[in-house]
Parts: structure tokens; sequence; C-alpha cells
């Protein structure tokens, strides 16, 4: 079996005694510190890993080693300590007296157990690039256990600007941090009042997500480090619960263009309320066996103690290298099983309440501002804690040597410092008016170029199903499916850069974790909306980023609804959906860009578009049907510009037919036709980007949508009649666009109404009353009532 206990057999106690009685520092070490505390086999470990380091010249004393190691265990106790504070008091007293009733929270919150378990990995990880003189990078997947990685950061003054002048080392800064923690605090404008969250956000020192969506991390880890980098990503067992797909990481891992990763779950065997389902399908000897039979390498280490992790951390890493030039050298094939460190704890070790539901939250049984019984257990459990600061001091220095390392601190690790610019290709080859293409076959074209202008960015294509279908053959055939046996004659490689998988969240969080690189993504828009939660998370991310003057400089991603509403009429209404473009167009705009390209020229032009910006999720619907080429190369620049394009400036038009989308440019056009007949002339508007001409929501918003001027000559007020013929439903386009409303009388949409079945397109659009003629008639009666 492999639980810890059952592997600390009577050679392990031998060993670890042996060493002990040998070396008087180790035996110093060993006793820990506080809850800190080391079983046998994690220091038959640390006493292998001394002698490696030891070995490569690292280090020349076992003592020196040790003292770092000693270090790591004070500052996780410290940390703990701080995390309890956060959690429910108002003060904090370097000098560790007990605390009094008006130095408690009236409504004490926090992650408080998930957070203490956090502690001693963080801590770890710390140590651990300390002893490799290596900053790695980290990835927090629960992000609810911030006040984990914010109390070592404080500690360590790992911290950016606005953190670091608030809660500088000492008493008061600490105090501030406490206080400031779930303080509900808000500014006079509207926005939270301190720079500290409930989760991680921009202002965590080092954090790439916020961890909000439990699972998502597990799905990117594998893609986030390039070649020659290394992540340590800290994992939830809820989230194996959460989110399948993390079981597929050994399918994607290459070491010829992924950096060595190390995954680590933090397994305290509890959600919210109740046991996880992996304890109730057979605990963790279960997940071992999953783990093995889905290519991992489990290594069951001690989830209470800091030195497991950095034994974990390294030994980890020193498999996936030997693995990586066994393949090299050609004695191993993919694929690698990826070692899987099983951090075994119970919810909240080191503070009262350890292992129970009351645990996940606040632990305490009362709130200790007014319950005595309450107060007292948190003065007895935290002194088990608390750490003097002398000691805390020497413990500080010991970890934080990045000068003398020469390297970067952790707040500026590799993952979280992505720039990625790409040179421009040629001109792309330029579809001519009147021609019938598919738009996504031009696409495909494009982004070959964009990939052969940049051969040494990462590729990875995010494609749920039928990449072929959707017109990206070129794509499929020069990147490949990733396989770990290619199929003869199929577009199959062992390095394929294709991310093929049957869950849109898996492919989605490919190309997402991807960002140092080249990426694109392609669905059917119906199921795109499975992609939703993992683009949010994303956009808002980048967003808080960009408020705090850090925009992210990782290349936007589009990510492409094909076979789409209007095109899928021959499947069922469960095909037949709008909803993902609609619901990107309620995320703020200069983050979520969201267009609706007609034809082959408007989707180059706004591929081209995307990929000269950074941080931002360009939500694309594009037909993969042939369709009319309308716009000249120029017009569709401008139109990617500005975001809206009139057509004809017919002078004099009483009826302005605006267009969102390819299909519903058609029918304009036949609109245009049948009325023009009939003596009622009409011009004819394409719009692109409807979030370019919304009310803005705040002074980002604000740059970003179209001025008064391109406004006024697009959309002017003195027309009679405005018509929108919407790919969406009609009331959330006027919604987003209510400055182009001009009211009931004069403003008339149609689009999607929630009508469909087993239709042709014409018939989908008779269905929705989004056909010429239904449309026709509606403006014919308005003009003659008018």
């Amino acid at each position: 079996m492999y639980a810890i206990d059952q592997q600390n057999d009577h050679r392990t106690q031998q060993r670890a005694k042996l060493y002990r009685d040998t070396y008087p520092s180790f035996a110093r070490w060993a006793e820990g510190y506080g809850v800190i505390q080391h079983r046998d086999e994690t220091q038959v470990r640390v006493f292998d890993l001394c002698q490696q380091l030891l070995c490569t010249g690292r280090f020349k004393q076992i003592d020196e080693v040790l003292d770092i190691l000693s270090a790591a265990d004070r500052l996780a106790s410290a940390s703990m300590w701080l995390v309890v504070h956060m959690t429910y008091s108002n003060r904090v007293d370097f000098s560790g007296s007990a605390l009094g009733p008006s130095d408690f929270k009236t409504n004490p919150q926090g992650h408080t157990g998930g957070s203490l378990n956090m502690v001693p990995a963080y801590v770890g990880y710390m140590a651990a690039n300390r002893l490799a003189g290596i900053t790695r990078s980290w990835l927090m997947g629960q992000g609810h256990c911030v006040a984990a990685i914010d109390s070592v950061n404080v500690l360590l003054q790992n911290l950016y600007p606005e953190q670091s002048e608030r809660y500088p080392l000492s008493e008061q800064g600490l105090t501030q941090l406490a206080q400031d923690f779930y303080s509900y605090a808000i500014t006079d404008d509207g926005r939270p009042g301190v720079p500290l969250g409930s989760h991680v956000s921009p202002h965590t020192a080092g954090g790439l997500i916020e961890g909000g969506y439990l699972g998502f991390a597990e799905l990117q880890y594998v893609h986030m480090p390039l070649s020659g980098e290394r992540l340590v990503a800290f994992l939830s067992d809820g989230a194996f619960e959460e989110q399948r797909g993390s079981d597929w990481a050994s399918r994607w891992w290459r070491a010829e263009d992924c950096g060595l990763v190390t995954p680590v779950m933090i397994a305290n065997g509890r959600r919210i309320d109740q046991r996880s389902t992996m304890y109730q399908q057979g605990g963790l000897s279960w997940f071992y066996e999953h783990l093995e039979h889905n290519d991992f390498h489990p290594i069951a280490i001690d989830g209470r103690d800091p030195a497991a992790f950095v034994w974990g951390i390294f030994e980890s890493e020193a498999r996936l290298e030997a693995c990586s030039a066994h393949i090299r050298e050609g004695h191993m094939h993919y694929p690698v099983k990826l070692p899987y460190l099983i951090a075994e704890t119970e919810k909240g070790y080191g503070f009262y309440g350890a292992g129970t539901n009351a645990a996940h939250g606040t632990p305490l049984p009362g709130n200790p501002s007014i319950d005595e019984h309450s107060r007292n257990l948190f003065n007895e459990h935290a002194a088990k804690l608390f750490l003097p600061r002398s000691e805390l001091e020497l413990a500080i220095s010991q970890i934080a040597q990045h000068e003398a390392d020469n390297r970067v601190s952790e707040k500026h690790h590799a993952l979280c410092m992505r720039n990625v610019m790409l040179q421009s290709p040629t001109e792309p080859q330029w579809q001519t008016e009147g021609d019938p293409i598919s738009p996504m076959a031009a696409v495909d074209a494009r982004f070959c170029e964009w990939h052969l202008g940049n051969p040494d960015r990462r590729v990875r294509i995010g494609n749920p199903d039928e990449l072929s279908s959707n017109r990206m053959g070129k794509t499929l055939d020069l990147l490949k499916h990733r396989v770990l046996k290619p199929e003869q004659g199929v577009a199959e490689s062992i390095h394929g850069s294709v991310i093929t998988a049957l869950n849109e969240e898996a492919v989605v969080n490919a190309a997402l974790g991807n960002k140092g690189g080249l990426n694109l993504v392609v669905s059917y828009e119906a199921f795109a909306m499975k992609m939703i939660g993992a683009l949010r998370q994303e956009i808002i991310f980048a967003r808080h980023q960009k408020a705090l003057g850090r925009p992210p400089g990782w290349l936007s991603v589009p990510v492409i609804a094909t076979s789409h509403l209007w095109e899928n009429g021959k499947n069922e209404q469960s095909h037949q959906d709008s909803a993902f473009g609609e619901v990107l167009l309620g995320e703020m705009s200069d983050m979520a860009r969201v267009v609706y390209p007609a034809d082959a020229n408007s989707a180059v032009a706004c591929l081209d578009a995307c990929y000269q910006t950074q941080g931002q999720i360009w939500g694309m619907t594009i037909p993969k049907n042939d369709v009319v080429t309308v716009f000249t190369p120029k017009q569709a620049a401008q139109l990617a510009e500005q975001g809206a394009l009139t057509l004809d400036k017919t002078d004099g038009a009483p009826v302005q037919l605006v267009a969102v989308g390819a299909y519903q440019l058609g029918v304009c056009q036949e609109v245009k036709r049948t009325l023009s007949k009939q003596g009622i002339q009409c011009r004819i508007t394409y719009l692109l980007e409807p979030g370019r001409f919304r009310q803005p929501r705040d002074l980002y918003e604000q740059t970003y949508v179209s001025d008064v001027a391109a406004h006024t000559s697009l959309f002017p007020d003195d027309i009679r009649l405005r018509i929108f013929v919407s790919h969406l439903r009609p009331e959330i386009l006027l919604g987003v666009c209510r400055p182009l409303d001009l009211g009931v009388d004069r403003c008339i949409a149609f689009g999607y109404c929630n009508q469909g079945g087993t239709l042709d397109t014409s018939g989908l659009l008779r269905a929705n009353q989004s056909d010429a003629q239904s449309i026709a008639t509606v403006v014919r009666q308005q003009i003659n009532r008018g």
C-alpha cells in the first residue's frame, strides 16, 4: 500500500536514527519546530537530498542546507500563525501575547483550513528555489487559499508595490494585512478599497489565475512552461472531482517543447461539507492506482512538512529530466510517466478543528470577539505557531537570498512576465469581391502564415472536434494532432500542436495555458459555451492587471465559434445557440473583443488585428460555408479598425439596415433590393463589433468605444428607421448597442428568437422571422405608417 505511515518501515527508522546520531546539525533540524515535525521517511529523503546538493557543489557543508530547511520550518509556522490572524483578528502582536475581545473581528471570514494546508507547500516551494538557486514558477488552482500566499509573501516581502507600501514587515504592517482581509472596503468610485482579496488576484505577487473555477489550473499547467522553464503547480483534491481532463497531462507533455512541471495535490480529504468522491471511492490508495493507469508516477509526501515539499520538487524534476535524457538517447518513448506529488494532510492541520468540516472556513466553535471559549482556543493554538521576531528575521534572511543567487524574486517568475509579440507575415492573399469562399478557409491559410512567420513560437490549437470539418485543414496538415501513437497517413504526430479532445474545457485551457506562444481555438458555436468559465476567468484577471498598470503581455487568443447557429439548421436546436458571443459581450469590451466577420477578407483582418494585441480574448463567430466576398482589403481593414462600415451611402435613404453576421448581411442586401423596387431607399451598414458602440461602463471602455465623429458618421440620428438584422438574439444586441437605439417607433431588431429544429439556413431565418420577406414587410408597414 502507498500510505505514508505504511512506508515508514523499520529500515527507514534505522537510517533516520543513524543520520541523527552522526550529524548533530541533522538531529537539531529533525526536531522540527512547533507543529512542523519531520517523519522518519522525510528525514531519510532530506538526507539524500543534502548529499546531492553537496555532490553538485551547490553547498559545501550539510549544515548550510539544514540551516535553510530549519528556516523553512520557522517561516511556515510564522505564516500559519499569520493566516489564523488574518481570519480572526484585527491586531497582530509581535510579542505573541494573548489577544483580548477587542482584538478580534466581529465577522471573521476565510478559507482557513485550506490556507493552513497551503503554507507548508508554498514555503517548501520558496525553500526549494533557494536551495537550487533557481526561481521556478508557481500556480495555485485553489485560489481561495490566497491567505497562505499572502502571509508568506508579506513575511518575505515578496510583494508588488501596492502591497509592499501597505504591508511592511512590522507590527503595523501585519495588523493592516489582518484588518484588510475580508474588510469589504470600497473606494468612493466603487472599487475594492484594499490590495487584497479572497482569491488570488493581480495584487498577489506572482499570481497567474484567480483559481475561482476549480479544475482549470489542472488543465493548464502542463501547457504553461516553455522548454527550459520550471513550474510547481499546487492542485486540489476537490478539483479532481470538479473537472475532468487533468488525467490527460501525460498525453500532452513533451520534453522538446515543454518545461519541467511538478503537479502537487494537496490531499486533505474534504470538500466544504463532506468527503470528496475520491475518498468515498477508496481513498488515496485508489487515487494512486488511478494516476498510474493514466501515466503518472505518484509520489507520497507528508503534506504537513515544508521539507517534504522541498524533497518532492527536487525528486520530481530529477525524474523528469532523467526521462527526457532517455528519450533523447532513444531508450524511452512517450508517454513519460509524469511525477505527481500527493501531499497527504488533514484540512486545517496545525490549528484547532483540523480535519473537521468547520476547518474549511472558520474552525473555532464561535466568534472570539464575543465567545470566551473560542478566544481561549485561538490564543492556545496560535501560541503553538508563534515565532519570535528575532528568529523570524533570521529565517527570512536564510530564504531570501536572491541577489546572492543572481536570480529574480518569485514575484517576477517567468510565467507571470510574458511579453509576446509576433513578426507580421507578408500581406495576406485577399479575396476578390463577389467570389464565394469559406471565411474559415481564409482564416486557415492566414493562420499558417502567422505560424510560418514566427516558427519559434510554440503553438497550441484547441480543437474539441472536427478541425477539418471546420475548414482548418491546412493548419491540421501543418501542425498535426498531438498523439502518443501516430497513425500512418493521418495528420498526427508525437510533437503535434493541435490539442484534440472531446472536452471543450480541456482544449481551451491548453491555449490559455500557452501564454508564451501562439494560440487559436476552434469550436462549434453552440458547444463553445462550455468554454465560457475558463475564458471569463482570464478576461477578469487580465482586466484587473490592466487596471493596476501591469497589463498582461501574452498574445491575444482568438476563440472561433464556427459551424454556427445559422449553419446548423440541419441539426436540432441544441446546435442552434448564439449565447457564446452574447455572454462575452457582457464582459468588458476592451478585453473581450466580440466580432462577427461577414466574409473571408473581414475574417482575415480580424485575425491579423487579434495577433497585434496582447491580453485580450477575441470571440470570433465565423461562417465555415462558402459566402460571397463583400469587403475589399481596404474595407476589411477599416472594418476591423472601427468596428462598423457603411457599404453604400444612399443619399437621403430613410432606412438604415444594420447587419450583424454573414447570413444577415445577405438578408439585408435582399431587403434593400426588394424595397428599392417599391420606391423605399435603404443604406446598409455592417456592424462587426457591437461592443464598440455600447455605453461605456468605465474609463477603460470609454477609450475603447467608437468616438463621437465615427459614431455619428456610421449611425446618424436623422435616419427615419433603423433596422438591425442580427446573428444574436435581438434584445441582447439592442441592450449592448443602446446608444444606437432610436426608440420603439424608429428602431426594430430581428435575430434569433429561440426558434429552430431540423431546417436549412433559409428555413431557420424564416422560423425566426429574420428572412428578407418578413423584414421587408415590417419596414414597409413602418414607413407607410410614418
